[in-house]
C-alpha cells in the first residue's frame, strides 16, 4: 500500500504542457540561430499584415504550402484555418493595393481545390 501511495504522489510524467504551437499563430517571432531549415511550425504569422514570421513572404508562405496535406489533415485543418481567413479579410480588404476577399480565401484555403465561385460564397460566408 506505501508502494502505491508514493506512485500517485510522484507527479506527472514529463509531458509538454499546454497546447501546440500551430503554424498559423503567433506568439511572437523566434530568434534563429542554427544553419538548419526551420521546422514548419515556424512558418506561422498573424494579423494584421499576414507575413511569415520565418521568410518574411505573404502568409501562407510557399514552404508551408509545400507540406503535404492529405485528406485526413484537411480535414484537421478547415476549421481553424476558416477562422483565420475570417480574421485576415477583417484585417487585408479595403487596403490600397491589397487582395480582394477572393484572392485571400485562395491564399490562406491553398489546401482546397476552390473555384473562383467556391471561394467568392466562402468569402461572403465569412465576412
Amino acid at each position: 500500500m506505501p508502494e502505491e501511495k508514493s506512485r500517485r504522489n510522484r507527479g506527472p510524467t514529463a509531458r509538454p504542457i499546454g497546447p501546440p504551437v500551430s503554424p498559423y499563430r503567433c506568439p511572437g517571432r523566434s530568434p534563429t540561430g542554427s544553419a538548419r531549415p526551420a521546422p514548419l511550425s515556424a512558418h506561422r504569422a498573424c494579423g494584421p499584415a499576414w507575413v511569415c514570421d520565418q521568410c518574411g513572404r505573404d502568409w501562407s508562405c510557399p514552404t508551408l504550402r509545400s507540406a503535404p496535406t492529405d485528406a485526413a489533415r484537411r480535414a484537421t485543418l478547415i476549421p481553424e484555418f476558416s477562422r483565420i481567413t475570417r480574421h485576415a479579410i477583417r484585417d487585408l480588404r479595403g487596403r490600397v493595393g491589397g487582395p480582394d476577399p477572393v484572392a485571400i480565401v485562395r491564399r490562406f484555403l491553398w489546401f482546397l481545390p476552390l473555384t473562383d465561385e467556391e471561394a467568392r460564397a466562402v468569402a461572403l460566408r465569412l465576412r
